[in-house]
């Protein structure tokens, strides 16, 4: 068996959705769909939240910096798929490879994180609303920020460093359309046993654990709202906390079932459909689940449309 460092690579190969000649135009159509329309919500709600003094508060600063994630993060992980499929070319370097499962991995990590404090910062508005702006003030929420991206750069930097120092068996066909660190770990020949368990460890801290915080955080805002006399205030409260806890899980339910599962299953090509729900579908969901919904975010972008009417051609109608 050949064994030759990752470093002596200079390029890899995506076998992409190759198995599946019929469907990949219909998947390529989709992707560019997803991206696109990751786009153009996270920079309206960017955009918005910068503009409008009114949405200066925790949330949309939280609501703005998983925006500003969602865009970096599916931009890593199909732009070049978008872009390999245009060209006809599957390739890509080995520091571009390196580029982009840094990123991919630090844009993910760093939502774990936030959408966790996010949850956090929605118990402390409802449940415990006098005393909101003093608890979740400005120093409190860049520190939140701030915190939930070094920790996923410094995971993701762990994680891309401990596989990119291993040994290939002379091969480079990455069986994923990205460089997705479980397939590429896949090409190695050596003992990987010290690199799972390093990622074993970060995917325990970054999914089950932010995940059951969520989940606890829901559980008492949902404890407060069964108090609310108003059925109506209630049928919307409930409707709200329902479409947030459907995207958690669609996120974290599709990351768990790829990091947490155990090596004797085999399923790449299912994991390339999961990887395109956790980097495509959900940053396109966010925007919308988030914050598009929302009535002040509505009315933010009336306002925009008002100040200037040619962004009428650029912004759906929020009717």
């Amino acid at each position: 068996m050949v064994k030759a460092n990752l470093t002596v690579i200079s390029n890899f190969i995506f076998l992409g959705f190759t198995h599946y000649p019929k469907v990949n135009v219909i998947i390529f159509v989709l992707c560019l769909l997803m991206y696109l329309i990751t786009l153009l919500g996270n920079i309206i709600l960017i955009s918005i939240t910068v503009l409008d003094s009114h949405l200066h508060k925790p949330m949309y600063f939280f609501l703005s910096n998983l925006s500003f994630l969602d865009i970096w993060y599916t931009s890593s992980a199909l732009t070049p798929m978008l872009a390999n499929f245009v060209s006809g070319k599957n390739t890509i370097s080995f520091s571009g490879c390196a580029v982009q499962m840094y990123l991919s991995l630090a844009m993910g990590s760093t939502e774990c994180v936030l959408l966790s404090m996010m949850a956090y910062d929605r118990y402390v508005a409802i449940c415990n609303p006098l005393r909101y702006l003093i608890i979740m003030n400005k120093s409190v929420c860049v520190q939140i920020v701030a915190g939930s991206w070094v920790t996923g750069c410094l995971t993701a930097l762990v994680e891309t460093m401990s596989v990119l120092h291993q040994s290939l068996c002379g091969n480079s066909i990455i069986n994923h359309f990205t460089c997705e660190i479980l397939a590429v770990l896949k090409l190695v020949c050596v003992d990987t046993s010290r690199v799972q368990l390093i990622m074993l460890v970060i995917s325990v801290l970054l999914l089950p654990m932010p995940m059951l915080h969520i989940c606890i955080s829901y559980a008492f805002i949902l404890s407060n709202i069964l108090r609310i006399s108003s059925v109506g205030g209630q049928s919307k409260a409930f409707s709200t906390c329902a479409a947030h806890l459907t995207v958690v899980v669609l996120f974290y339910g599709t990351a768990l079932s790829m990091y947490l599962k155990t090596s004797a299953i085999d399923s790449q090509e299912i994991d390339k459909f999961i990887a395109l729900v956790y980097a495509g579908l959900t940053p396109m969901l966010n925007p919308i689940i988030y914050s598009l919904r929302n009535k002040d975010v509505k009315t933010a972008v009336k306002k925009l449309l008002i100040r200037n009417p040619l962004c009428a051609f650029l912004i759906p109608s929020s009717k």
